[in-house]
């Protein structure tokens, strides 16, 4: 098996859009100090720049009353508290304008944990009067300018009939509307969009419903996972993502994309499955996947790829005790990153221009990419199969022409054995609750170990160099070049 790079034949440069935004739980857990810390984290080495949670109007976060007289009173303190930390550290939000207060919820079905109301609203006008007034009171308080690089998005996956949404297609769009004229109303600038739907799904009827009916919109949202087989068993989840086409999230990708055409897309959920107890979340399975997901479309333009979760400080199904549950997050419960953390940390080694690469006799578990920036080149390099399907370790011969000279070449390295603290974890028996000790021992064993490699001049400005990648794994290679 080998790739061969040519630095020298360039294609543009990346649109790192998996880093534009990142998703959490619902917004009351943003009020903690131990989830500020660990998104701080991500934002320093991350760099995340958008943050989307549901429930930006649930009751948990107090924000909208009704008197004994039957008029409405509004409170947007904890919001603010949540956007003012958003700012200090450098981010913006992303605003979910979900779940549905009590005061104006029609029904009392919920979802989750935290019991967000999924009912639509007993009056649409009140739900406006809402949206407008938090609107309002942003752009007050933060200024036009500011609140304008934000985004609005109304409501989350509003098809999963009677999981988010309790309410029909054409109640989705009324509540779609409502929302959408009542920002518009404080700033025509400001920028609306949905349907935040599962499996990509009422693209084209939310952009017809919007065409016909004079609807402000300013954007397509929609989430993605191989299977969206939520909530069950792990040994069902494991079967269902089996089933699950090698790569088939780009091909859903470029289908949204012709879908929503002319309006951008962004993607505002994504994960290996949509499972919050999935222990493939924990291994260097899901680092895999994501680095062959992203290089499956780096080249689309998508607005925003925002990962599914940052942290596992989640409370969708009660906040788990496990260090290693099967969360969504980047990091697990006490900020020790996982898998994922570091395949993120690779990819965004991604700068400068994308190079020319060619593949001779390559598995079809294998994927890469290769960037230059000065004088450094970056070759990512992903082993990954759906699960129960073939896989193995390859050998691969690395091939580099156009160069004068080469300083050094190192490898990280996630799979079964590196940066893989799960792994540890097992070792020192499973405990359910951790020590600082063990805290700080995962978090060792959470690190990639930089790996000199040797390489061999193999003609007029080229040299070569060997790997072995394990199966599920992710490799990354830097060239530092004279």
């Amino acid at each position: 098996m080998k790739i061969e790079l040519y630095p020298e034949k360039t294609s543009g440069k990346i649109n790192k859009f998996w880093t534009k935004c990142v998703g959490s739980c619902h917004a009351a857990t943003a009020l903690r100090e131990d989830w500020r810390r660990q998104l701080r984290k991500c934002r320093q080495e991350l760099g995340f720049e958008y943050l989307r949670c549901h429930g930006w109007l649930n009751d948990d976060m107090s924000v909208c009353f009704r008197n004994e007289d039957g008029k409405l009173w509004f409170s947007f303190f904890n919001i603010d508290t949540i956007i003012d930390f958003l700012l200090d550290i450098g981010m913006k939000p992303f605003i979910e304008l979900s779940f549905m207060p009590e005061a104006l919820a029609s029904g009392t079905k919920t979802v989750f944990h935290y019991k967000g109301n999924i009912t639509p609203p007993k009056s649409y006008e009140e739900w406006g009067q809402l949206v407008e007034e938090l609107a309002r009171h942003l752009v007050k308080r933060y200024g036009k300018n500011e609140v304008r690089e934000w985004f609005f998005e109304v409501w989350n996956e509003p098809n999963l009939k009677d999981f988010f949404w309790a309410g029909t297609m054409e109640e989705y769009f009324e509540l779609y509307k409502h929302a959408a004229f009542a920002i518009k109303k404080v700033d025509p600038d400001l920028k609306v969009g949905g349907p935040a739907s599962a499996i990509d799904a009422w693209i084209p009827e939310l952009k017809e419903f919007c065409e016909k009916n004079n609807v402000p919109i300013d954007f397509i949202s929609t989430h993605q996972y191989p299977t969206d087989l939520a909530f069950s068993t792990s040994s069902n989840m494991e079967e269902a993502m089996a089933k699950a086409k090698r790569g088939e999230l780009a091909d859903r990708v470029k289908k949204a994309i012709e879908e929503a055409s002319p309006l951008p897309v962004y993607y505002t959920e994504w994960n290996n499955s949509p499972s919050p107890r999935d222990s493939y979340h924990d291994i260097p399975y899901d680092a895999a996947f994501i680095v062959k997901t992203i290089i499956d479309i780096v080249d689309l333009p998508l607005g925003c790829y925002s990962y599914w979760t940052f942290t596992d400080i989640f409370e969708e199904c009660g906040q788990s005790s496990l260090p290693f549950h099967g969360g969504f997050g980047l990091l697990n419960i006490h900020g020790i990153p996982k898998p994922s953390y570091r395949a993120f940390q690779i990819l965004d080694k991604l700068n400068g221009e994308k190079i020319n690469a060619e593949a001779e006799d390559i598995s079809p578990t294998i994927d890469f990419i290769a960037t230059k920036n000065n004088n450094e080149i970056v070759l990512i390099i992903s082993n990954y199969n759906v699960p129960l399907s073939p896989i193995e370790s390859e050998n691969i011969l690395v091939t580099v022409n156009g160069l004068k000279g080469c300083k050094e070449i190192f490898i990280e390295r996630i799979d079964e054995y590196n940066a893989n603290p799960k792994r540890k974890w097992v070792e020192m028996g499973s405990p359910e609750y951790l020590n600082k000790d063990q805290i700080e021992e995962l978090i060792e064993a959470s690190k990639p170990k930089k790996e000199v490699v040797s390489w061999r001049t193999a003609g007029d400005n080229q040299l070569a160099f060997e790997l072995n990648i394990l199966p599920h794994s992710v490799l990354g290679v830097t060239i530092k070049t004279e």
